[in-house]
């Protein structure tokens, strides 16, 4: 049959045969979104699954795993060909824009102790105003015993908020830009309102002058045996209280914090997984710190990955040097992109606008104000993927991140393309990025597993 001579993109849902596998996947993804909110907890999950899948931290084995600090991971699964032939890369990130407490972060103020936050990657700082947080992350003891931290979360449990000024009295807050009215030193975490029973006192010399954080203090020594110096060294996030949900009467849709970019993590281990055994070696390195450059040891620009490879390479290709694998290699940068925003279309170019339900989408280039900060792929493997998805009927499509002069963004795809191999971005578009409150297509869930899972396998 003569293909059309003119390019549609195509709807998830009108190709689809079997809704009940799009749910029960969608199913299993809102329990993973609901569990893992921070990148420990995304990296504890991966490494967990990757464990019960039989994979090893033994390199010599040919399904193996690593992680570094407990915020990245890197897994393999070794193919027929021989390691200089490359591998099947599939990288994606596992932070996400949140609240961290600050090193001294208990104040109290007139009535409420709160907790002074710094916020982490790009955020609307309005949006996390006035709605339950809970507290995720994890303190470690002067001895070096770790606390896991999680509050908030269950139905008996308290949650945590951040006070938003009443309308009667914000009138010149209202008048404000949106960065003006919203203040990073005021994203204050109320923790607690009420005294210690034995603060209460005859005279007004013997008061004591910090009655509820003394009050909390004694709380969290009794409930977690810290001190007040603990909460220096530790990590402690504010994030979205309560789990992902089905989202829509058609249950079509999921809501939930954190799906850029776990929804791609979630995908491609997955593939991973189930991928059926190919010449092709297949690979995923899931990475913290992109949401604020990638920076860090455990973030794109470490040399963790690199290291990974070169230890592989004296096990699986002992003729092979780094150097010819990572040439070899082609990889997807796995990340999300901004779907058409209903309400706020003319941000977009709509011709190269990505759509809710049609698929994952390639972004040939990254980067803003004339594509700097940008890596581009070549049409070479562009062309190549793109016929790999006809062949099997998976619907995708191409995005740019609104119009030219409008924004922007960058991936980790850049610290791929430095080590010379074949890359380009391709997840599913959201709506709402970076809020609280995200929304992914169900339809899209399920073919970007179908697009990662050819990838592997071809």
């Amino acid at each position: 049959m003569q293909k059309p001579l003119a390019y549609t993109p195509k709807n998830v849902w009108e190709t689809l045969t079997r809704r009940e596998e799009v749910d029960a996947l969608a199913t299993r993804y809102i329990d993973f979104l609901s569990r893992c909110k921070t990148e420990r907890e995304t990296v504890a999950y991966v490494c967990e699954c990757l464990a019960k899948a039989g994979f090893s931290e033994d390199f010599t084995k040919k399904s193996v795993f690593r992680s570094l600090r407990g915020k990245t991971v890197f897994a393999a699964r070794r193919g027929r060909n021989p390691l200089s032939d490359g591998f099947a890369l599939i990288a994606a990130h596992v932070d996400t824009p949140r609240l961290d407490f600050k090193q001294r972060p208990l104040i109290e103020q007139p009535g409420v102790v709160q907790a002074k936050t710094h916020y982490y990657g790009g955020i609307r700082k309005y949006q996390w105003l006035a709605r339950p947080l809970a507290l995720h992350g994890v303190i470690v003891r002067e001895n070096g015993e770790k606390l896991p931290v999680t509050l908030g979360e269950k139905p008996d449990e308290p949650v945590f908020c951040i006070a938003d000024l009443l309308p009667h009295l914000a009138q010149k807050q209202g008048a404000q830009t949106i960065n003006d009215a919203f203040e990073g030193e005021k994203l204050n975490l109320v923790l607690a309102h009420s005294p210690a029973p034995d603060t209460k006192t005859k005279g007004k010399a013997d008061k004591k002058t910090e009655p509820v954080k003394d009050h909390l203090l004694i709380l969290l020594h009794k409930q977690y045996g810290i001190t007040e110096e603990d909460l220096i060294t530790a990590e402690v996030q504010a994030v979205p209280a309560g789990p992902a949900r089905f989202a829509g009467f058609d249950r079509s849709l999921v809501g939930g914090y954190g799906q850029d970019d776990r929804i791609c993590v979630f995908t491609a281990l997955e593939a991973l997984l189930n991928a059926k055994s190919a010449g092709r070696n297949m690979a995923v390195i899931f990475w913290d710190k992109e949401e604020i450059g990638s920076d860090g040891a455990t973030g794109a620009t470490s040399r963790f990955f690199q290291y990974c490879v070169e230890d592989l390479s004296r096990t699986w290709g002992r003729k092979a040097s780094t150097a010819q694998i990572f040439l070899a290699t082609q990889a997807i940068s796995a990340d999300v992109q901004g779907a058409l925003d209903p309400d706020f279309q003319d941000l977009h170019e709509k011709q190269n606008a990505a759509l809710l339900g049609y698929g994952p989408c390639f972004s040939k280039f990254t980067g803003s104000r004339g594509k700097y900060g940008a890596s581009e792929a070549d049409a070479e493997f562009f062309a190549s993927l793109r016929g790999l998805l006809n062949a099997k009927s998976i619907p995708w499509q191409t995005a740019e991140l609104g119009k030219v002069d409008a924004g922007g963004g960058g991936t980790v795809a850049l610290h791929l393309a430095a080590y010379g191999m074949q890359v380009i971005d391709f997840g599913p578009a959201l709506l709402s990025m970076h809020s609280p409150f995200e929304l992914a297509s169900c339809a899209d869930l399920w073919a970007t597993l179908a697009a990662y899972r050819a990838f592997f396998e071809d």
